[in-house]
This record gives structure tokens, sequence and C-alpha cells, in this order.
């Protein structure tokens, strides 16, 4: 064999080895950014939160993805250059699923949004597998403005898509794309993280977990797991809680009532209890500016004391960048569908706009 030749078939089979290798995006690829509070293993990404999320660029046509989900009740929207394309379901054993096929050739961006909280489980992402002629481009740059929530179940978007009136939160009908949270942090081009839980309160849940109990950890089924602070740094925070306590505190026969309290809290262990967790969000974020808000279900009606234990908290902490905000009660069954999030959405936002500058 010639020197020539040889030299001909090494560059090659470089080349062959190259394209196959670029084919393949894994998950520590420094290609990929995610978003939101997530667990880097081995092989893999760890996905719980609501609003987790991973963005590639790439100049191509179509991309794959391979993930194992916990229990198989997690869903995920596919965003390609800033549109739900597709909503994908992974099961409990690995897959490789098609996220985007036969797009128009050249650039791309495309975003794998997690729809559901941690209670419907962990997904497991390894890789993503790119089509012939597709490339890998630089990740996503990193977003100027950084927001975090901390709430319930309206924060996680639970039964936003049921349309049917039931109120189901069981993982078809939530969607944290479509909630106030979600909407407000694209609104502002903002990276957000979603420390949030259906039915958790701040002093007492409709499960066994509250929230001073829970904000710290990275995997929230783990009270070992502590969640860097210094990892990311938001501007803006907004905590909606109460509207759990509001309604197990009428309720002593409630096993999670029997489990918190022997009797109901007073008002100042109630204020208290808010000042305590929202002066404990401070101490992590010393420069943010931290909004708490309440509503918009009946915790917000008519004659309710509950925004008015949560502005004598906020007043006895006396820091001018902690504000307050009441969302009017929607006066409506259920959680907050698409329409009364969005409302929530641009009611935050205004108040925003007119009280912060970022």
């Amino acid at each position: 064999m010639s020197y020539k030749y040889f030299l001909v078939l090494l560059l090659t089979v470089a080349s062959i080895a190259c394209c196959a290798q670029n084919a393949v995006v894994t998950s520590h690829d420094t290609h990929i950014r995610y978003s939101g509070r997530i667990i880097m293993q081995d092989e893999a990404a760890e996905l719980s939160w609501p609003g987790t999320s991973l963005k590639i660029n790439f100049n191509g046509t179509g991309v794959k993805a391979t993930l194992k989900d916990e229990y198989g009740d997690n869903y995920f929207n596919v965003i390609v250059d800033d549109k739900v394309i597709a909503i994908i379901h992974p099961d409990s054993t690995q897959k490789e699923y098609t996220l985007a096929a036969n797009l128009p050739a050249g650039n791309h961006t495309l975003e794998l949004f997690k729809r559901t909280e941690w209670a419907m489980g962990k997904t497991w992402f390894s890789q993503f597998s790119l089509d012939k002629g597709t490339n890998i481009l630089p990740a996503p740059a990193p977003k100027k403005r950084k927001m975090e929530f901390f709430g319930d179940s309206m924060t996680c978007g639970y039964a936003v898509e049921d349309f049917t009136g039931q109120d189901r939160g069981t993982a078809p009908y939530e969607n944290g794309y479509l909630a106030y949270a979600a909407i407000t942090a694209r609104h502002y081009d903002a990276e957000f993280n979603n420390t949030s839980r259906s039915g958790i309160g701040i002093m007492v849940s409709y499960d066994p977990m509250i929230m001073p109990e829970m904000y710290y950890r990275a995997d929230a089924t783990d009270a070992e797991s502590h969640w860097n602070f210094s990892k990311y740094t938001p501007d803006v925070v907004v905590i909606n809680l109460l509207q759990n306590d509001a309604s197990l505190n009428k309720d002593p026969g409630n096993e999670h009532f029997k489990y918190r309290f022997t009797k109901a809290p007073t008002e100042e262990q109630i204020i208290k209890a808010y000042k305590d967790f929202v002066k404990t969000i401070r101490n992590k974020y010393t420069k943010a500016h931290i909004i708490c808000v309440l509503g918009s279900m009946d915790a917000t009606k008519e004659g309710a004391p509950w925004p008015g234990y949560l502005e004598k908290a906020v007043a006895q902490i006396d820091d001018k960048n902690i504000l307050t905000y009441i969302f009017p009660y929607k006066n409506t069954p259920g959680h907050p569908n698409i329409k009364e999030q969005q409302a929530m959405a641009d009611e935050l936002i205004a108040f925003i706009d007119q009280h912060i500058k970022w």
C-alpha cells in the first residue's frame, strides 16, 4: 500500500468517525443549555422539577432524544424556533423519541420543556441524535435575566388543560408552560426556576412536606439532596404560597392538619411562619427583588384574612426590595384555566414593570 493511498484511507476513516461522533450529543455536552434544578449523573441528566428544560441550536432538519421516565407519567413540550410543535410522553423504559423531523434546512433552536411537576416522577435524558446532514451549533447564550418562583399548584399549571371542568390534576392535564410563572418568564426572555409543588403550604400541605422543608432540595424527594444556591442567582423571586394553608386551616379532620397541628394556628403563628420563610429566601438571594403574591383562588376572596397575613409579615421584615401583590379572586371553580393563568401573568408583568427596574 502506497503512503499516499494510506493517508487518504486514514483521512476517510477519521472523517467517518468524526461524522459519527457529531451525530450524537450526550447529556454532558457543552452544546446543551440546561435550565432549572437539574441533577447531572454520569450518563444522564435528571429532570424532575416543573419547567426544567434543555435547549440546543442546530443546523439541519431533525433531532431525536433518548429518554427514560421513572413512572411513565411525565409530559414534555417540544419547542422548535419558539413554537410548541409536539408533546412527548416518555416511557418507563429507555427509548429514542423523534422530537423534530423534516424541518426546513437551516438553523433552528430546539427546547425540551418538562410540563409536569416532580410528583409525577423523574425523567432521565441521555442524548440527542441528529439526523443525517444535521450539525450541532454553539449552545444558546445564557439569558440576561433570571427569575425563580416558589409556589403551589397554580404555579405548576395544575389542571390548566382540563377543559371538562373536572379540575383533574393528573399528568395529561398539567402544563407548566401555560402557567403564569412560565408566561411571565418568557415575556421578559428570562431563565426561570420553578421550585413548586401542588398542594404545598408554608405550615401545612396536602402532602407530608411543607415548603420550608422542600425549598432547598436538588432532588425534591431526598432531604439530603441540597441545591447549590450559588449556581443560580435570580434577579426577581416570586413567592405564591398560603392558598393551601388557607384551605387546610379550616379542616381539622384532615390527616395533614392533624400531623402538623393540635389546633388551628393563630394569626401571629401564621404571620411568623410566612415571615420566616421569606427571610430564608432573602438570606439565599441577598440582592434579588422578592415579590410576595397570593391568589387567584379563594384565599383572596373578599373578607379572607390571608392577604392581610401576608402583608403584615412583609411589613415586619421591612425590606424595600420585598414587595406584595394580591391577585384578584378569580371567582370560578377549580384551578386557574389557560385564560385565568394568562390574566395572572398580565397582572404580574404590569406590577413588575411598575415597581422593578432590571
